[in-house]
């Protein structure tokens, strides 16, 4: 028998956390509550959980360190839930490698799709590849099969989002996407959240892999459109 993918939800609200965790289990996943940073440390290196769900807001560790430790150590998916509704709050959440964020108050419909977005995301990256040759531009090679990024002799660290929007982009090459439609195909159909989203992860991406990101050379901006990969982009559709 298959087992439920695991939820650890960092949250020192009781009366939230305890309603995340009854309906996270009535959808068929296994729950697990921590109330502090220091809990949620712990908890993701003892119980290796399939996804997190993350408070900004949480004593001891807040929820900004727990989001930069947990990520240097693990790839695991990080939704973070925060009553900061200010930008800057996000794009930092995203900057330290969340994958996603809900702004509360949020309805339990909006984030269990969430949670399901982000978990189906990882299984199909984990079930195998229909296109499992190598992408080269120059230096650069990205390998689908084994999910990994090398550049000359080095070896590039990217998360998991990073791998598929940078994927999806080489295979699309010469080709100006706009965010929607990255959104919609490497965050997935379900995805909720703002454009903003792709900006963060274009930016982390050309800090990784540009030799001077002021000056892209691999990840075009077509302002008022979207993204290309590549020299020589044409349009696909506009924004």
């Amino acid at each position: 028998m298959t087992q439920p993918a695991t939820v650890l939800v960092a949250e020192d609200d009781r009366t939230l956390a305890e309603t995340l965790a009854y309906n996270l289990q009535k959808e068929g996943y296994s729950a697990t509550i921590v109330r502090t940073g220091l809990e949620a440390i712990i908890a993701s290196r003892s119980q290796h959980p399939d996804l997190i769900l993350l408070d900004l807001m949480l004593p001891e560790i807040d929820g900004f360190d727990v989001c930069r430790t947990v990520r240097a150590e693990s790839a695991v998916p990080i939704i973070i839930l925060t009553a900061r509704d200010a930008e800057v709050d996000r794009v930092l959440g995203l900057e330290l490698g969340a994958d996603d964020y809900v702004v509360k108050p949020f309805s339990l419909r909006e984030l269990l799709a969430r949670v399901r977005a982000n978990l189906r995301r990882v299984e199909l990256s984990s079930s195998g590849n229909s296109h499992p040759e190598s992408l080269t531009f120059g230096e650069l090679e990205v390998r689908p099969g084994p999910r990994t990024v090398v550049r000359g002799s080095e070896q590039i660290y990217l998360l998991p989002r990073e791998f598929d929007l940078l994927l999806y982009l080489m295979r699309n090459r010469g080709i100006v996407l706009s965010r929607n439609q990255l959104l919609e195909k490497v965050w997935g159909e379900d995805y909720v959240g703002e454009t903003r989203t792709v900006d963060v992860h274009v930016r982390r991406l050309r800090a990784k892999l540009e030799t001077d990101p002021s000056d892209p050379q691999l990840i075009q901006t077509v302002h008022g459109v979207g993204y290309a990969f590549g020299a020589g982009a044409r349009n696909n559709h506009d924004a």
